[in-house]
């Protein structure tokens, strides 16, 4: 067994990475050094999604040039591919946005604040996921009526927060650092209305929302899914029957503690349910189960996971913690899951993994006790906010990575903060021609988006 590189060393190495890239050159964006177009890109995305949903995600991208960002991340992971990176892996978020940031429940009942979507996660460059959250808050601010100056200072304020917090994780215990909470979240205006959001989403809450009185009786539960098409649709007969039987196998999935615990909820209907924005068109269920009677409701998401919009980028094999698989053939659920243990400090209880129709699928908890920012809401507190994405998306790196050598990259000087805010900038005025593109080509093509764009 090869001897373990010392604190000085790893630290070192980082510094070396920066004759890899220069910490100056992340300012870059050139739109010219592009090879496919972004509709083209979109469109691939869109192979194997349900064909009927495709036309409202792209309605859903149209919306806003922040909401064309939130569903195009095979637009921007291309783009990344372009450009030099740093080497220095972490596993990715990979889809690092303000509103992918959010209060759920942890095993303990508490409520936990942190990264919570993973679809895209993988192990690759650190600075990628650095580079979308910086170019998120500027998108977001932008949206949020917030001036174009404040929007680039909260990028640097992000970013000038992850720089030091990795400094910070770098000097302490790693135990203490894996440990690592952020306690002044209730002092931050826009989370504190996030937690209260989620101290009010409870599972019964939840069965108020999606389910009504079943209008025969005779059944162990008087209730079953509402149906509002397209976003929530009752599933019955044998679509529902096969997503029931893959209960089982995502059990296989779970602790052995958590197993019993879940044993002992029963499934009672099944519903399709359309999410998010980067997510529709892929195959979403849900599962509204009791325990202890209709006061115990349980509702199971199980989502359909493709490949990381960055896996073509990464390498086909990625030895690193035995993390990925030759391209293809690892289960995309398990990737998700396994990718939110590493950088979350609490994951959802019932987080695991399970196949349907030779379809992989992250299975989880739908909205216990969940929430996320709404944008409108950033435009007084866009700099607070910024300070915490910084925090935790730090905490995430250093969990996952090697701080000792982000650390020795970064430095102590501003000159990777104010590059990376330059390319915020820069890639947020790039999204938003991306997206006037988007919108003139809907207008043009009415309602045949699901086809290849020549």
């Amino acid at each position: 067994m090869a001897a373990a590189l010392d604190l000085k060393e790893r630290f070192a190495h980082g510094q070396e990475r920066r004759k890899q890239m220069r910490r100056t050159l992340h300012a870059e964006w050139k739109a010219g050094t592009r090879r496919k177009s972004p509709l083209k890109l979109l469109a691939a995305s869109m192979r194997g999604r349900v064909p009927a949903l495709v036309t409202l995600k792209y309605e859903r991208m149209t919306c806003s040039p922040f909401g064309y960002f939130r569903g195009a991340v095979p637009v921007m992971a291309y783009d990344l591919s372009l450009v030099s990176n740093t080497g220095i892996l972490s596993q990715l978020c990979g889809d690092a946005h303000v509103r992918n940031l959010g209060a759920y429940a942890g095993p303990d009942g508490r409520l936990v604040f942190d990264i919570n979507d993973f679809d895209e996660t993988i192990v690759g460059p650190f600075e990628w996921d650095v580079k979308r959250m910086a170019t998120s808050l500027v998108l977001a601010g932008r949206e949020a009526g917030a001036k174009k100056m404040h929007c680039r200072e909260a990028a640097a304020a992000f970013l000038e927060r992850y720089r030091c917090c990795i400094a910070g994780f770098a000097r302490m215990p790693v135990l203490e650092m894996g440990r690592y909470q952020v306690h002044r979240l209730k002092d931050v205006s826009p989370i504190e209305g996030i937690l209260r959001m989620a101290e009010r989403a409870t599972p019964l809450h939840t069965l108020s929302a999606l389910t009504e009185a079943r209008k025969a009786s005779g059944h162990h539960s008087d209730r079953v899914f509402k149906s509002t098409p397209p976003v929530l649709t009752r599933v019955k007969g044998k679509e529902a029957e096969r997503v029931v039987a893959s209960l089982k196998l995502y059990v296989e999935s779970l602790l052995r503690e958590r197993r019993h615990l879940f044993s002992q909820y029963k499934p009672v209907d099944v519903a399709f349910k359309v999410v998010g924005t980067g997510s529709v068109g892929l195959r979403d269920y849900c599962v509204y189960m009791e325990g202890n009677g209709p006061k115990d409701p349980l509702f199971i998401q199980i989502k359909e996971e493709a490949a990381s919009a960055y896996a073509s980028y990464v390498g086909q094999v990625n030895e690193r913690d035995g993390l990925s698989n030759r391209r293809g053939t690892y289960h995309q659920g398990r990737r998700v899951v396994e990718g939110e243990r590493a950088m979350q400090m609490q994951s959802d209880p019932f987080l695991g993994w399970t196949t349907i129709e030779g379809r992989d699928y992250l299975v989880r908890q739908l909205s216990d006790h969940k929430a996320a920012i709404q944008v409108g809401d950033l435009k007084a507190g866009l700099m607070e906010y910024a300070t915490v994405c910084g925090e935790l998306l730090a905490r995430g790196h250093a969990r996952s990575g090697d701080c000792m050598m982000l650390a020795g990259y970064l430095g102590k000087s501003a000159r990777f903060d104010d590059a990376v805010a330059k390319f915020a900038e820069a890639y947020a005025d790039q999204t938003e021609r991306d997206w006037h593109e988007l919108v003139q080509w809907m207008k043009k093509a009415g309602k045949n988006l699901g086809t290849h764009h020549d």
